[in-house]
């Protein structure tokens, strides 16, 4: 039978395990274990990989190491700095990434009732454990259900505008690959979670996310698959990038609204609000 990525009651398996982070990258895991306590100290809740590397799919000289980091108290400048600063350095002294990104967030609002299926749900399923008490033992399962479709992506329509921005001012092969690698990732996750509740299941592997999705949009499927090859290796050709947020990126929005409604409004500055 498929895998569907539930346990037997129908919840939603927590993915990724530092057993599974393969032999080339436990170094730099180590090292970010190591070099996050050291430089956040008692501000440190708790840190979490998550993304490919915890998955054990993570690709040498390709992937990068994604960190979350639970703080005391809500994120300050020299947080953020500090953040930049550590991330830079494993991406300097360790080949096998290519770049490191850190998200900073309190544990206030973690566990908040308002992130309870946006970010809470994000460090409960996708969030390995690296340090410190794992926040996801005060949080609810979850199930591949409308709401949590609505509140993990149900503001595509109000991204748009910022993509057509960017893409915009971008000039240069780097900043098109830069975007394109973004800009696609959001795509096929918001079209899986679009037909996720139908599928009843959960996946983070693009390519079998686009295919999902192509199941219940045929007419939309080779421009999905499309943006599941993109995202996994970046292109720099504009034009790919005008028609996500000219065609298939509207289209997605209208439909995600249509099906689910909008994500529950956010305090201005938060994230998740536009």
């Amino acid at each position: 039978m498929e895998h569907r990525g539930l346990d037997g009651q129908g919840y939603i398996e927590r993915e990724g395990d530092l057993g599974r982070v393969p032999a080339g990258f436990r170094a730099v895991v180590a090292a970010a274990r190591s070099r996050t306590a050291e430089a956040y100290g008692r501000r440190l809740h708790s840190a979490y990989l998550y993304g490919s590397v915890p998955r054990g799919t993570a690709r040498p000289g390709e992937s990068d190491l994604d960190l979350l980091l639970a703080l005391q108290h809500e994120p300050t400048q020299d947080d953020r700095d500090i953040a930049e600063v550590l991330g830079r350095g494993l991406d300097e002294d360790f080949d096998v990434i290519d770049g490191a990104g850190i998200l900073l967030y309190s544990k206030e609002l973690l566990l908040s009732e308002q992130e309870r299926y946006d970010l809470g749900w994000f460090l409960a399923c996708l969030c390995t454990p690296l340090l410190g008490s794992d926040l996801a033992e005060h949080l609810p399962r979850y199930r591949p259900d409308g709401l949590l479709a609505r509140e993990t992506n149900g503001d595509l329509a109000a991204v748009l505008p910022a993509w057509r921005a960017r893409l915009t001012a971008a000039h240069t092969p780097a900043e098109y690959r830069k975007l394109s690698r973004q800009f696609a990732r959001r795509l096929v996750r918001t079209g899986f979670t679009l037909v996720m509740p139908r599928w009843g299941g959960w996946t983070s592997d693009l390519r079998e996310s686009a295919e999902v999705f192509g199941r219940y949009y045929p007419e939309r499927a080779a421009q999905m698959c499309a943006a599941a090859a993109a995202a996994l290796a970046p292109g720099t050709d504009p034009g790919v990038l005008r028609s996500y947020v000219e065609d298939l990126g509207p289209w997605l929005a209208d439909e995600y609204t249509t099906r689910h409604g909008t994500k529950s409004p956010r305090p201005p500055g938060a994230p998740g609000s536009s």
